[in-house]
């Protein structure tokens, strides 16, 4: 398959996997952006990454929505934000409220939210180990940090870490094999919240 400009096809990343596995009877709409922080304004890479002011408007551009899953987190773990898993965790409580709030599911209701805790980085990073200086243990916190506030928020969760790894080659992005995984553990998930 073609990349377009390095990045993977809409039919190799998660997404795409995830609508191949539904199929027809779903639309699945893919909202990712490299570097996208859950509340985070970034100073280096502009205020466009934060998901916080991005995930409204983006969310009543496409109601109704049945699911809306989200998996975010990894780049709050860069060192310039100095966040914790709690912090991180607390940030995404914040995007669970958005939702919620925002009558994007059928008649004005909330759609069932999907929180997916992203796997873990490697512990040894090939490049831009300075900038997740410090990252490996924190983000070995977020799918129990996730787990508890799904379970408090009572909204939906996965562990992506339990079906799939950061790729070898920058360890923090995800490979093909990696996507493939998610996006089918994505759709089983999906069908049991939407039978």
């Amino acid at each position: 398959m073609e990349r377009a400009e390095g990045r993977y096809t809409f039919e190799e990343r998660w997404p795409g996997i995830l609508q191949s596995t539904l199929g027809s009877r779903w639309r699945v709409i893919e909202e990712g952006l490299s570097g996208r922080t859950t509340v985070r304004d970034d100073p280096v890479e502009g205020e466009i990454r934060n998901g916080r002011t991005y995930l409204l408007p983006c969310l009543l551009s496409h109601l109704p929505l049945d699911v809306v899953a989200i998996m975010l987190g990894t780049n709050d773990l860069k060192a310039r934000f100095n966040a914790s898993a709690r912090d991180i965790a607390e940030g995404l409580g914040t995007l669970i409220d958005v939702i919620n709030s925002a009558g994007a599911g059928a008649k004005g209701n909330a759609p069932e939210i999907l929180v997916i805790a992203p796997p873990p980085i490697l512990e040894t990073l090939p490049a831009h180990a300075e900038m997740f200086e410090g990252a490996f243990e924190k983000s070995r916190q977020l799918a129990d940090r996730y787990s508890a506030l799904a379970k408090k928020r009572g909204v939906h969760f996965l562990d992506a870490g339990s079906v799939a790894k950061s790729s070898v080659a920058v360890g923090f992005h995800l490979d093909p094999d990696a996507h493939r995984a998610i996006g089918q553990a994505v759709a089983a998930s999906v069908q049991r919240i939407c039978p």
